[in-house]
Protein backbone atom coordinates (compact mmCIF):
# COMPACT_ATOMS: atom_id res chain seq x y z
CA UNK A 1 0.00 0.00 0.00
CA UNK A 2 1.14 3.44 -1.37
CA UNK A 3 -0.23 6.32 1.31
CA UNK A 4 1.01 9.60 0.09
CA UNK A 5 2.67 12.38 2.48
CA UNK A 6 0.69 16.20 2.30
CA UNK A 7 4.11 16.69 0.28
CA UNK A 8 3.69 13.70 -2.06
CA UNK A 9 0.01 14.39 -2.52
CA UNK A 10 1.07 17.88 -4.19
CA UNK A 11 4.04 16.32 -5.90
CA UNK A 12 1.58 13.43 -7.42
CA UNK A 13 -0.96 16.08 -8.49
CA UNK A 14 1.59 18.16 -10.20
CA UNK A 15 3.24 15.22 -12.11
CA UNK A 16 -0.72 13.29 -12.54
CA UNK A 17 -1.76 16.45 -14.93
CA UNK A 18 1.29 16.64 -16.60
CA UNK A 19 1.76 12.96 -17.57
CA UNK A 20 -2.28 13.41 -18.36
CA UNK A 21 -2.16 16.12 -20.70
CA UNK A 22 0.05 13.90 -22.83
CA UNK A 23 -1.96 12.10 -25.34
CA UNK A 24 -1.62 8.58 -25.03
CA UNK A 25 -3.91 7.53 -28.09
CA UNK A 26 -4.02 3.74 -29.36
CA UNK A 27 -0.18 3.87 -28.75
CA UNK A 28 1.30 0.18 -27.27
CA UNK A 29 4.25 1.64 -26.01
CA UNK A 30 5.51 5.10 -24.87
CA UNK A 31 9.10 6.43 -24.96
CA UNK A 32 10.15 7.91 -21.45
CA UNK A 33 13.36 9.59 -20.31
CA UNK A 34 15.31 8.90 -16.91
CA UNK A 35 17.18 11.27 -15.40
CA UNK A 36 20.05 10.74 -12.40
CA UNK A 37 20.36 13.84 -10.88
CA UNK A 38 19.15 16.11 -13.70
CA UNK A 39 21.45 14.59 -16.41
CA UNK A 40 20.05 12.18 -18.96
CA UNK A 41 20.34 8.63 -17.85
CA UNK A 42 18.17 6.27 -19.92
CA UNK A 43 15.29 6.00 -22.33
CA UNK A 44 13.03 3.40 -22.35
CA UNK A 45 9.72 1.81 -23.85
CA UNK A 46 6.99 1.39 -21.33
CA UNK A 47 3.62 -0.16 -22.13
CA UNK A 48 0.94 2.63 -23.11
CA UNK A 49 -1.36 0.77 -20.21
CA UNK A 50 1.30 0.64 -17.40
CA UNK A 51 1.49 4.70 -18.08
CA UNK A 52 -2.35 5.18 -17.65
CA UNK A 53 -2.39 3.20 -14.28
CA UNK A 54 0.55 5.29 -13.10
CA UNK A 55 -1.17 8.12 -14.01
CA UNK A 56 -4.38 7.17 -12.44
CA UNK A 57 -1.95 6.15 -8.96
CA UNK A 58 -0.73 9.36 -9.21
CA UNK A 59 -4.42 10.95 -8.86
CA UNK A 60 -5.35 8.74 -6.17
CA UNK A 61 -2.54 10.31 -3.93
CA UNK A 62 -2.75 13.67 -4.81
CA UNK A 63 -6.50 13.42 -2.71
CA UNK A 64 -4.47 11.97 -0.25
CA UNK A 65 -5.66 8.38 -0.93
CA UNK A 66 -3.57 5.19 -0.19
CA UNK A 67 -3.09 2.84 -2.98
CA UNK A 68 -2.51 -0.78 -3.35
CA UNK A 69 -1.99 -2.77 -6.84
CA UNK A 70 -3.24 -6.09 -6.55
CA UNK A 71 -2.93 -8.83 -9.57
CA UNK A 72 -5.89 -10.20 -10.65
CA UNK A 73 -5.00 -13.37 -9.94
CA UNK A 74 -4.20 -12.44 -6.48
CA UNK A 75 -5.58 -14.65 -3.48
CA UNK A 76 -7.05 -12.75 -0.90
CA UNK A 77 -7.88 -13.67 2.82
CA UNK A 78 -11.38 -13.63 3.79
CA UNK A 79 -10.68 -10.03 5.99
CA UNK A 80 -8.28 -8.46 3.08
CA UNK A 81 -11.81 -9.41 0.92
CA UNK A 82 -14.45 -7.88 3.27
CA UNK A 83 -11.99 -4.80 3.43
CA UNK A 84 -12.53 -4.27 -0.30
CA UNK A 85 -16.09 -4.82 -0.50
CA UNK A 86 -16.02 -2.81 3.04
CA UNK A 87 -18.33 -5.44 4.56
CA UNK A 88 -17.88 -7.61 7.53
CA UNK A 89 -15.86 -10.61 7.22
CA UNK A 90 -18.41 -12.44 8.71
CA UNK A 91 -20.43 -11.52 5.64
CA UNK A 92 -17.95 -12.69 3.29
CA UNK A 93 -17.84 -15.58 5.25
CA UNK A 94 -21.83 -15.97 4.43
CA UNK A 95 -21.04 -15.36 0.72
CA UNK A 96 -18.65 -18.02 0.60
CA UNK A 97 -21.20 -20.64 2.17
CA UNK A 98 -23.71 -19.43 -0.26
CA UNK A 99 -21.54 -20.27 -2.91
CA UNK A 100 -22.21 -16.32 -4.57
CA UNK A 101 -18.02 -15.79 -4.35
CA UNK A 102 -16.04 -19.10 -5.27
CA UNK A 103 -13.37 -20.02 -2.93
CA UNK A 104 -10.94 -22.44 -2.41
CA UNK A 105 -9.61 -23.96 1.05
CA UNK A 106 -5.78 -23.79 1.89
CA UNK A 107 -5.35 -25.95 5.61
CA UNK A 108 -8.21 -24.34 7.37
CA UNK A 109 -8.13 -20.77 5.67
CA UNK A 110 -10.38 -19.89 2.86
CA UNK A 111 -8.69 -17.51 -0.20
CA UNK A 112 -10.80 -15.55 -2.70
CA UNK A 113 -9.44 -14.83 -6.10
CA UNK A 114 -9.27 -10.83 -6.58
CA UNK A 115 -10.64 -11.43 -9.98
CA UNK A 116 -13.67 -13.63 -8.34
CA UNK A 117 -14.34 -10.86 -5.97
CA UNK A 118 -14.19 -7.94 -8.60
CA UNK A 119 -16.84 -10.43 -10.94
CA UNK A 120 -19.24 -10.49 -7.62
CA UNK A 121 -18.78 -6.85 -6.95
CA UNK A 122 -19.78 -5.78 -10.18
CA UNK A 123 -23.07 -7.74 -10.22
CA UNK A 124 -23.84 -6.92 -6.87
CA UNK A 125 -23.29 -2.54 -7.89
CA UNK A 126 -25.31 -3.53 -11.09
CA UNK A 127 -28.30 -4.86 -8.72
CA UNK A 128 -28.06 -2.25 -6.78
CA UNK A 129 -27.81 0.43 -9.59
CA UNK A 130 -31.18 -0.99 -10.98
CA UNK A 131 -33.08 -1.26 -7.77
CA UNK A 132 -31.97 2.71 -7.67
CA UNK A 133 -33.84 3.24 -11.07
CA UNK A 134 -36.70 1.68 -10.06
CA UNK A 135 -37.31 3.45 -7.20
CA UNK A 136 -35.83 6.80 -8.84
CA UNK A 137 -38.88 5.86 -11.42
CA UNK A 138 -41.30 5.40 -8.57
CA UNK A 139 -40.98 8.31 -7.39
CA UNK A 140 -41.48 10.43 -10.08
CA UNK A 141 -44.11 8.71 -11.30
CA UNK A 142 -45.71 9.48 -7.74
CA UNK A 143 -44.99 13.04 -7.81
CA UNK A 144 -42.53 13.17 -4.86
CA UNK A 145 -40.12 15.62 -6.27
CA UNK A 146 -37.25 13.50 -6.91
Amino acid sequence: MVASSPADALLAGESSRLLASHKLGTQAGIRIQLLDNGEPAEIMTVPASALRLFVNLLTEMSHGNAVTLIPTRAELTTQQAADLLNVSRPYVVKLLDEGKIPSRTVGKFRRVRFDDLMAYKRKDDEAREKILHQLSVEAQELGMGY
